[in-house]
């Protein structure tokens, strides 16, 4: 069988993704915020960018191929998945700005700072866990589909270990911790939301792999939880 990747992002689009994504969080913590002078703001943006960015250097080091598998929604992704992406990004794309418009405008919420603490602590452990994960699964995309043009088999190295879906425990790590480090009870709710749709998709991806993946039905009764072992 020909193994087939997908195509490498083109140059101007890598780039306009390494402008425009950082100005985009910019954008969406300080214009809520209403000014340039909120230092829980800069430390957030700067936390982000540099975690993302040593996430990116990994990357770049053991699984250089995954930036291709994840520039874009490969053919073939599920129409079903498409759906519950774009109710995830909804949670996300509200997430920040209401945590910025509340801890840097409104003060709504009171956290003490252990709790925003405690936030920075999940957003490092679930970027530490999406990397991990990425670096071990190269088959790891934005989209949910069978890739049989690039052999997919199934990947049980690495947190694949411990829960089936360790990409998805790291971003309700993530979804947690962008709120609780932003100091914002509100943006909890956008982040639940997130939260339970992305749970919806790991049920239904499960149950794809399950039965189009081969292998995948016995590495499901070695490794039996999907998202948090003892539980689910």
């Amino acid at each position: 069988m020909i193994v087939t990747d997908p195509a490498p992002m083109s140059r101007r689009k890598a780039i306009s993704y390494a402008v425009g994504l950082p100005l985009a969080l910019l954008l969406l913590i300080f214009l809520p915020a209403g000014r340039l002078d909120w230092r829980p703001g800069w430390i957030f943006v700067t936390f982000l960018l540099v975690s993302y960015g040593m996430a990116f250097l990994i990357m770049w080091r053991v699984n250089p191929v995954i930036f291709q598998a994840r520039s874009r929604f490969q053919t073939g992704t599920k129409r079903w998945d498409l759906i519950l992406v774009s109710l995830i990004l909804l949670g996300m794309v509200a997430e920040i700005p209401l945590g910025a418009l509340d801890a840097g405008r409104m003060e709504w919420s009171a956290m003490p700072i252990s709790i925003v603490i405690l936030g920075y602590v999940l957003l490092a452990a679930g970027i530490a866990l999406g990397t991990w994960a990425q670096g071990v699964n190269r088959f790891f995309e934005p989209g949910v589909r069978l890739q049989r043009e690039r052999g997919q088999h199934v990947i049980s190295n690495g947190p694949y270990a411990f829960v089936r879906h360790p990409g998805y425990v790291s971003a309700i790590l993530v979804f947690a911790g962008l709120a609780l480090a932003l100091g914002s009870w509100w943006a909890l709710v956008p982040a639940a939301w997130a939260s339970a749709v992305l749970i919806l998709r790991t049920s239904w991806e499960d149950a794809l792999l399950h039965s189009e993946l081969e292998g995948y039905a016995d590495y499901s009764r070695r490794v039996r939880f999907r998202l948090l072992p003892g539980i689910w």
